[in-house]
């Protein structure tokens, strides 16, 4: 029987576009942050609560779609690597600009936080390790997605040669055609379901310390499995673009409901138990759709996205503490908000942009440290 899962080969591209775009979107959160009415390292000395329902809606699908993505991709990268090899693999891309980036970068943002307590960043250095943030300075802030990330890959690495195995292809093959059926991805709702059901009961908030943030830990870890389960299967993958308004409809059907609960229940425990289980239904139903659009339209290459796919890892390790430098500098002009918005965007965009292009790309070190692969010189082959 020929099987139907995608060879490692066939570069997915629409899989790249829809990572650069999420990574770009959490570019945008991050903008947000400084103008929402949110607590955030530094923020513009003007806010606005029109950014919090937007910003809300947005945090329930984009890094569960990212975690999916990832796991695509991760079935991708393993190609014919052994165990070995892929886990080296991810320790170079992985472990090591994570902890970099805790030595370099996140010391910035929470310095500028706690700029009045300190004369200087050096003056910072030496205190960084002095208790755990927010009452201490050591974070990993936003490279939590990283560690995240590296430890997934280490919790899955002992079945990755199942992955590859003729029984679990048989096994995939038997069972797919089942969910190529309209919305019957939707049963994957019930582990997601079942698991935030079960430890937010114990750990419900979100906190990307990891030891304390198991709920949601799991559900990304369900989300990584579930790219390497479903969207590697080329039929299914059709059958999702085929469906794309289906998942959409739900989509909107769900967030709807998400913003009516507050006025048609009164309940709050009926209440926290609906937003639960909305919130999860928008992140799986959004995903899907997410990726049924972008199959049809962005599953093209161009030299873009070469050039975009290679930058946009160093993109995100340095996007935050740049977005944070650059506002608060800014935070106390006199600007219409919305013009403050395009500024904080364009600027620190440009800043990590250049960071990027003129001191990590061109050198082996710094690729390296930042999670890229090393040059090969072409003239010596």
């Amino acid at each position: 029987m020929k099987s139907k899962i995608s060879t490692k080969n066939n570069r997915q591209f629409y899989i790249d576009w829809l990572r650069i775009l999420l990574i770009f979107s959490v570019f945008l959160y991050h903008i947000g942050m400084y103008f929402n009415s949110w607590t955030w390292h530094v923020k513009n000395n003007i806010t606005v609560t029109w950014l919090n329902r937007l910003m809300w809606f947005l945090h329930l699908w984009r890094m569960p779609l990212l975690f999916l993505v990832s796991g695509v991709g991760t079935y991708y990268a393993l190609g014919h690597r052994t165990v070995k090899k892929y886990l080296r693999e991810r320790f170079v891309r992985l472990f090591i600009p994570f902890v970099i980036g805790i030595l370099i970068l996140v010391p910035v943002q929470v310095y500028i936080e706690k700029i009045n307590e300190y004369t200087s960043l050096i003056d910072f250095y030496f205190n960084m390790f002095k208790g755990v943030y927010p009452e201490g300075n050591f974070s990993w802030h936003h490279l939590w997605f990283i560690l995240y990330l590296f430890l997934i890959s280490v919790l899955i690495s002992p079945f990755l040669n199942h992955l590859r195995s003729e029984q679990f292809i048989s096994f995939k093959q038997r069972i797919i055609p089942f969910f190529e059926k309209p919305l019957t991805l939707n049963v994957f709702l019930i582990p997601l379901i079942i698991s935030q059901a079960i430890l937010r009961e114990f750990y419900p908030d979100e906190t990307h310390a990891l030891y304390n943030d198991w709920a949601y830990f799991v559900y990304y870890i369900l989300f990584f499995v579930a790219g390497i389960f479903f969207i590697t299967d080329q039929s299914l993958v059709k059958a999702i673009e085929k469906q794309r308004q289906l998942y959409l409809i739900e989509t909107i059907i769900a967030t709807i409901f998400l913003f009516s609960i507050s006025s048609l229940f009164t309940n709050e425990n009926v209440m926290d138990w609906l937003y639960g289980i909305t919130e999860i239904v928008i992140g799986w139903s959004c995903s899907i759709t997410a990726l049924g659009y972008s199959r049809k339209y962005f599953n093209k290459d161009s030299k873009w996205r070469k050039l975009l796919n290679e930058g946009i890892y160093p993109f995100y390790l340095l996007h935050q503490p740049v977005i944070i430098v650059i506002g608060y500098f800014i935070k106390d002009l006199t600007l219409p908000i919305i013009l403050k918005m395009i500024m904080l965007t364009l600027t620190s965009a440009f800043v990590s942009a250049s960071i990027y292009y003129f001191l990590i790309k061109p050198y082996n070190f710094t690729r390296v440290i930042f999670g890229m692969k090393r040059k090969i010189n072409k003239s010596k082959h």
